[in-house]
């Protein structure tokens, strides 16, 4: 293939990837379609400070070498944890597994990039809430208020399924089925996998009195079950808006019950429900398959499971057998970046 056979699929490659390929096939979240466009807009911008110009851009610039110099940089220049630049290998990794789908001469990048080893991070463990802690956080809403409603809802909801901050957000109306044998809610996790949790009596309750309070008697299925109400499009509620209200009621329990932590945070209620259902006798692949994980000994790591429950865990598994792509080498400004429709960014 002629290097300039090569930076014009490439450049279809990526656009079809990051506008028709990722938001159709690998997820439903715009944070992780942004992902991806910001780990593209970093590697390409990595590459221009190589001094690679438009007209040069070929395979090679995805091959192993540019990779781990790429991680280098990530981490010296751009002083990137070691977390986030693993993040960053992981959806690069993605791109070049699709790129080789679109072309079979290019499936030894995504092999490459396979064996890279990701750095070293040192492991951050989740500081763990009591049942005592999720309550006394939960007392703190002042149900005389709208926003207390919504706020004591919202966490109802988030313990009680132990679901992902994102899924809760993204939630719609429709995605509720209150009035189902066994009322449930449709989750939309990772990689637009959905799963059912179903809700206990004291939250369905809570729904439905929240659905007719903030969404009237003939609620829009297609609204944001949780949205903003800063405007008055109903946008979608922000993990930063949830995390703040989330530290108030933290910060006023903590003096009634010292088990809360001032910095407590969202994801501590998934990570605190998959504790309680553990404590409550439930075994570590039930609480996997509710979690949403795919792989048991993702639920081990994210528990900090024991050797002795792993063993018992594994006992019991085993017995339940687009866009147009210009001709012309130079954009504007002559950069690799515009010429690949990518926004620069001070992404870090």
């Amino acid at each position: 293939m002629k290097k300039t056979s090569d930076v014009t699929k490439l450049s279809r490659y990526i656009s079809e990837f990051l506008y028709d390929y990722a938001p159709n096939f690998l997820t439903y979240s715009p944070h992780t379609i942004k992902s991806y466009q910001n780990t593209l807009t970093l590697y390409i911008t990595f590459l221009e400070s190589e001094g690679v110009l438009p007209q040069d851009f070929n395979r090679e610039h995805f091959e192993r070498k540019y990779i781990e110099k790429w991680l280098l940089w990530l981490s010296q220049t751009k002083k990137c944890c070691s977390d986030t630049c693993n993040v960053r290998l992981g959806a690069l990794r993605v791109f070049l597994e699709y790129l080789g789908t679109r072309d079979v001469a290019l499936l030894y990048l995504y092999h490459e990039a396979k064996i890279i080893k990701r750095l070293k991070c040192v492991k951050k463990k989740v500081n763990g809430l009591t049942k005592d802690a999720v309550a006394a956080i939960m007392d703190e809403s002042d149900l005389k208020t709208k926003t207390g409603r919504r706020d004591l809802t919202f966490l109802m909801l988030l313990y009680g399924t132990a679901a992902r901050i994102g899924e809760v957000l993204s939630l719609r109306v429709g995605s509720l089925h209150l009035n189902a044998p066994k009322p449930y809610v449709n989750l939309y996790g990772k990689g637009g996998k959905i799963r059912t949790a179903y809700l206990l009596p004291r939250i369905t309750n809570n729904l439905m009195g929240y659905l007719k309070k903030f969404h009237g008697t003939k609620p829009d299925p297609n609204a944001y079950l949780f949205y903003s109400r800063v405007g008055e499009d109903r946008g979608m509620l922000t993990k930063t808006a949830i995390d703040k209200r989330i530290k108030k009621y933290a910060i006023l329990a903590h003096e009634k019950c010292e088990d809360v932590p001032v910095n407590t945070h969202a994801h501590q209620f998934r990570h605190a429900k998959a504790s309680h259902w553990l404590e409550d006798g439930m075994n570590v692949v039930q609480v996997s398959f509710l979690l949403g994980h795919e792989h048991l000994e993702t639920t081990m790591k994210y528990l900090d499971i024991t050797t002795e429950d792993k063993v018992q865990a594994l006992a019991i598994l085993e017995s339940e057998k687009g866009q147009d792509i210009p001709k012309k080498w130079k954009s504007p400004d002559g950069t690799l970046l515009d010429f690949l429709r990518l926004r620069r960014s001070h992404i870090g």
